[in-house]
């Protein structure tokens, strides 16, 4: 491609669509967001109102028919891999957001059609660019925990609603899918799996307690909560000299842009942490506070935009879905049964 900007199409304008998807489109340089696939008369008035002068249209056949370069699927999780493998068939590269897949195979499928018809997709694990995930890469680049031995990590909330949506495809795969990509992202491969879950309904969860074995030696542990009042710390990460803790429950970008604030609006502001919400690496008995790196999720879509030109690397390996998918599969059967589970290696 040229150096146009990439045309978007975004197919779904719920909660994910209009918030985690929408703006950051719209804001991204290289791209611009230019329709919406939804048929409800709400949402389309939010678009209306939030997104002047972007397309409307009833099903993706219109999208595409009105001219789009890549296509972001932001839908119910169990129409995820159905989209996404319809549209990677039209040739157009794809954005899908978690779950990637409602499990490993159906990942695994799309990301070998993907690779088949030589088109792009990429999952959007945006809290890769947190800013305490990012920060806390740096504190671990810093080698200043000495060897490290554990990570906890927390997706811990209070909700409004008594149960999450099914159209999340459950708190496992939902939370889960960026509880485990930030674990193998940080530490790699895991052999083995442990899990808890409280169910809800079926393939629901409210509640979800994961530990990881890594290849490394690594353990990780993961909790994920829809109501809890007293939510555990975002990260504890563990080692020989000393450990480093986010009590701050969660990334401020989330909130932000619900507020209606996005990177176009705050511009150098956005993503910056108060210190009330910085990390304390903790060495023997001497603590100190680490000021937080910028959160990025602004960068996600410049990434990928850049890739779809051809310009630079997608910003997700769609291969890391795979893992995380494996990974959840394994928590899922593991819960199931009381046991632990092996988790095979991933095979490209």
């Amino acid at each position: 491609m040229s150096d146009a900007e990439v045309r978007i199409g975004l197919v779904g304008y719920g909660f994910g669509g209009r918030y985690f998807h929408a703006p950051l489109i719209a804001g991204a340089a290289g791209c611009t967001l230019v329709g919406v696939v939804t048929r409800s008369p709400e949402r389309r008035a939010e678009v209306a109102a939030e997104h002047p002068g972007v397309a409307l249209h009833d099903t993706v056949d219109d999208l595409l028919a009105a001219g789009v370069d890549a296509v972001t699927v932001c839908t119910p999780a169990a129409t995820h891999s159905t989209l996404t493998d319809d549209l990677l068939r039209r040739g157009l590269p794809v954005v899908c957001d978690k779950p990637f897949a409602l499990d490993a195979d159906a990942a695994r499928r799309t990301v070998e059609l993907a690779e088949r018809e030589g088109v792009l997709v990429t999952p959007y694990q945006n809290r890769r660019w947190d800013s305490d995930l990012l920060t806390l890469r740096r504190v671990l680049a810093s080698g200043r925990l000495g060897e490290v031995r554990r990570f906890e990590s927390a997706f811990e909330r209070w909700a409004a609603d008594l149960t999450p949506p099914a159209a999340g495809g459950g708190l496992l795969r939902d939370f889960g899918s960026h509880l485990v990509d930030q674990a193998l992202h940080l530490f790699g491969p895991v052999d083995r799996v442990y899990a808890e879950t409280h169910e809800v309904g079926p393939e629901n969860e409210d509640d979800v307690l994961v530990h990881l074995q890594h290849a490394s030696g690594m353990r990780s542990e993961l909790t994920g909560a829809w109501r809890q009042a007293a939510p555990r710390p975002r990260f504890r990460v563990s080692g020989s000299e000393g450990s480093y803790v986010v009590t701050s429950p969660m990334d401020g970008q989330e909130e932000a842009l619900i507020a209606g604030r996005s990177p176009a609006s705050e511009g150098d502001a956005w993503g910056t942490e108060p210190e009330s919400a910085w990390g304390t690496l903790t060495l023997g008995t001497e603590s100190e506070v680490v000021p937080s790196e910028r959160g990025r999720w602004d960068a996600f879509y410049a990434e990928f935009a850049a890739a779809v030109r051809g310009e630079g690397s997608i910003p997700v390996d769609p291969w890391d879905a795979v893992a995380t998918a494996t990974v959840i599969d394994a928590a899922r059967r593991s819960a199931a049964t009381g046991t632990t589970v092996d988790v095979p290696p991933i095979s490209r």
